[in-house]
């Protein structure tokens, strides 16, 4: 992490004196009070100190580059009939896979930065208000003349996915210049998100500033349409810490069948050939499987629940993977850690759930006997 002789020497008064003042912080260093505010500022985006107080961050966070949008559902309260009007229910809440894996990463108590774009209209406002509210840090989403992205889903009387349609074209207008504003608190990240839904050069910028800082980059395909585009990104020259497809995404990106088990081990090494480290594999109600280049594969098997609602459920996973490396676990129980995550979130009706929490996810991990 980049700090100038300045800031370090704040940092330094900071930890003597957590609740030092920026008037005595200023008289100790021979400057300016409204000097002094412009550093501790610049060290709050950098995510060396976190909220008032002065409490200084050292644990890395996390930093997610990716969508942001609402979603809309709608439930049939009976097995639905195509190409005819069922009855249901309908909702709209905050959703998008980049902002959805800060919002858990977030309730997990993860800092957690997102840098998205969101639309100059009302849905926009409310979408930045509630993640605002979730306690993701929100200050590097751009605002954008398009109009605010949509998800919507129709899901059947059991929640499952029937057919989705997204509009994620204000995602388009995250460019490589709004990342560069953002360059110190993802060189500062302890993991890197980034969502299929990101253009090409955007995505190549983000991997540039979290190679350059030596920072871990995880790749969320997002969808099978999506994962055709991200094939190109695959390069042995460019190293990936983990991609987290499900069986038909890792088809795209690899170029390869996966219907069985030995074309999905196939599939992970062709991966692990262009440069990435793990590959984990979502497979729905069977669990998931993990392929690391150095240590081999894992089946995990998925935590039995009443499922409610799958929306959402691979975002929490993905969100609970990533909470679990940062608190030193290895892939393979970060794996697990991630299942207990979706298993509860499939039981609730929310895309992202309110109350979650590690606790929580501990107890669905090992639930008492």
């Amino acid at each position: 992490m980049y700090l100038t002789d300045r800031e370090q020497q704040i940092v330094a008064l900071l930890r003597r004196d957590p609740l030092i003042g920026s008037a005595a912080i200023a008289e100790q260093l021979a400057t300016t009070r409204s000097a002094v505010n412009v550093h501790l500022s610049n060290l709050s985006k950098k995510g060396v100190i976190l909220g008032r107080g002065y409490l200084l961050g050292e644990q890395p966070g996390v930093v997610v580059i990716g969508g942001a949008n609402i979603d809309v559902k709608a439930r049939s309260t009976a097995p639905a009939a195509l190409q005819t009007s069922n009855p249901g229910h309908g909702s709209m809440t905050p959703g998008g896979v980049g902002r959805n894996v800060a919002e858990n990463l977030a309730r997990l108590g993860t800092r957690t930065h997102l840098i998205a774009a969101l639309g100059r209209d009302a849905l926009g406002d409310n979408l930045l208000a509630q993640t605002a509210a979730s306690g993701v840090r929100t200050e590097f989403i751009q605002r954008t003349e398009r109009p605010t992205g949509t998800y919507t889903a129709i899901l059947d009387s059991n929640g499952e996915l029937i057919v989705a349609v997204a509009d994620m074209a204000a995602t388009d207008d995250l460019g490589p210049d709004h990342l560069s504003q953002a360059r110190d608190i993802i060189a500062t990240a302890g993991l890197l998100v980034l969502d299929g839904n990101l253009a090409p050069a955007t995505l190549d910028h983000a991997r540039d500033l979290a190679d350059a800082a030596q920072v871990r980059t995880i790749l969320e395909p997002v969808s099978v349409p999506k994962a055709k585009v991200l094939r190109a990104a695959i390069r042995a020259d460019r190293p990936l810490y983990a991609v987290t497809p499900n069986r038909d995404e890792l088809a795209a990106l690899s170029d390869l069948p996966t219907r069985t088990d030995r074309q999905l081990r196939l599939a992970a090494d062709s991966l692990h050939r262009q440069g990435v480290d793990h590959v984990w594999v979502r497979l729905g109600a069977r669990g998931s499987l993990l392929s690391s280049a150095s240590t081999g594969v894992t089946s995990l098997p998925a935590i039995p629940t009443t499922v409610e609602d799958v929306t959402g459920a691979g975002d929490s996973m993905l969100a609970a993977f990533c909470h679990a490396l940062l608190e030193g676990q290895d892939p393979v129980d970060a794996a697990r850690y991630g299942h207990a995550a979706a298993a509860l979130t499939i039981a609730s009706p929310h895309t992202v759930r309110p109350d979650l929490t590690p606790r929580m996810v501990r107890a669905t991990l090992t639930p008492i006997s």
